[in-house]
């Protein structure tokens, strides 16, 4: 890493509950002062977008990422306006923002996903001696982590359900820095549960997931970098989402950009986010549409029926059962401001939209780019949008098969696999998990 800004002077953290600000350790989550739960927010010392033409990859945007260091090697989003899908879909002006591995369009990010741009974010906010970084994901932001510390020789403990192994292959050689911790029977929020726990006991510090403004402010260079190439915001932003965190950042980089965008050029409005779920589990759709927040749901018989129905997505990586929906500056704030709508996708849909892409654009994508562009068509067919607007659609992760077709791929194995019945007690497996971390112990059985 380049120790190169050793303080954060460019920006402060906001709370977006009661507006308190206060410098950035590099690794709080949460506001200090007693009240309903909030995201930080990040205020910077620069008003308009201003690329830096000195710094490649994600840093290129260092003035709108809460960093105090940059690393090298790191990529970006590339931006292109597609003419053989739009003309598929029926729309005027389409452009896809392409995250992962695609060579001849620009495409750098080595592990097919957009999580790299919340690694690379997040590890230059991190200070030197946070200790052990702890990192839950239900796969793609897993891949992310392993590749970017192995390369930047950063310690983390990465805990995945058993389910999300096949996703955790990287360019980067296995790393005695990286620790894979496995929760076999479970699905993403029983790997919060143990993450969580892990992340409390000493020598080892929490990621965060949503609340860390690294991961958000990198995920909303995804904007960024659509804004420069297509010279102003789009109309709508299409996107599948888990938690929402991408979703979340692109709404703020809205705000940002429009709050510093001269009179005579001022955005004509707030793109209008239109996310994408699962149509067997959509609890943001649930939430969005009915009112009915399946989170809220705790008893053992229901929440065994959203882990079967978890288990049925056909992309899992986006099945996070406690989405930030109602904290402050969360997903249903982001929703209502933008006027926005959170459509659903089935496995048949979306596989067909996956073979779309492929076909017209040349490039494989993944699962969840595949919900998010058949929830894009079913929009267009039933008059949900504009088709004289201008739309964005994340491609949230592509390339991976072109990738193992080129390279020789590290396959991660887990150092510790934890059976679901465990959790009877996860304290217990935490310090079983934090032995993992310097050690490998492969099996846990019970």
């Amino acid at each position: 890493m380049h120790a190169d800004a050793p303080d954060a002077a460019h920006y402060r953290l906001v709370c977006s509950v009661c507006g308190h600000r206060q410098s950035d350790d590099g690794v709080t989550l949460g506001c200090p002062e007693p009240h309903d739960p909030g995201l930080w927010k990040t205020d910077y010392r620069t008003e308009a977008l201003a690329p830096d033409d000195r710094e490649s990859g994600v840093f290129r945007y260092r003035d709108w990422l809460p960093v105090r260091r940059t690393l090298p090697g790191t990529g970006r989003s590339t931006v292109y306006r597609s003419r053989r899908l739009a003309g598929f879909l029926g729309l005027s002006e389409l452009w896809i923002a392409f995250n992962g591995y695609w060579p001849e369009q620009g495409g750098d990010l080595t592990t097919g996903t957009f999580k790299e741009l919340e690694a690379a974010t997040v590890l230059g906010r991190l200070p030197e001696d946070a200790g052990t970084l702890v990192v839950t994901s239900a796969g793609n932001t897993a891949a992310a982590f392993a590749e970017l510390c192995a390369r930047q020789r950063v310690p983390v403990a990465i805990v995945v359900p058993a389910a999300a192994l096949p996703r955790l292959r990287t360019l980067a050689p296995a790393s005695d820095l990286v620790r894979i911790v496995a929760v076999d029977g479970a699905d993403y929020a029983d790997a919060i549960a143990l993450g969580d726990a892990l992340a409390r006991l000493p020598g080892f510090t929490a990621e965060g997931g949503t609340r860390n403004v690294g991961r958000r402010d990198g995920l909303a260079t995804v904007l960024l970098s659509a804004v420069e190439a297509m010279g102003g915001l789009p109309a709508y932003y299409v996107q599948a989402i888990g938690s929402g965190a991408g979703a979340i950042a692109v709404h703020e980089a809205a705000l940002r950009i429009s709050a510093g965008t001269a009179a005579d050029q001022q955005p004509s409005g707030l793109p209008q986010l239109i996310l994408a779920q699962n149509s067997c589990y959509a609890p943001v759709h649930q939430a969005w549409n009915s009112g009915v927040r399946p989170w809220e749901r705790d008893s053992e018989r229901e929440q065994q029926e959203q882990r079967e129905s978890c288990g049925r997505a056909f992309a899992p990586e986006l099945t996070n059962r406690r989405p930030p929906y109602d904290v402050g500056g969360g997903l249903c704030e982001a929703l209502t401001q933008s006027a926005g709508q959170v459509l659903v996708a089935d496995a048949a849909a979306a596989r067909a939209a996956m073979e779309t892409f492929r076909e017209l654009e040349g490039i494989d994508i993944e699962p969840a780019a595949g919900v998010a562009l058949a929830a894009l068509r079913d929009a267009v067919r039933g008059g949900r949008i504009d088709v004289d607007g201008r739309v964005l659609l994340n491609i949230s992760g592509g390339g991976r098969d072109r990738l193992a077709a080129e390279h020789e791929l590290t396959c991660h194995q887990p150092d510790l696999v934890v059976p679901r019945e465990a959790f009877r007690c996860p304290e217990q497996m935490a310090e079983v998990a934090a032995g993992a971390a310097v050690r490998r112990v492969e099996s846990l059985a019970f």
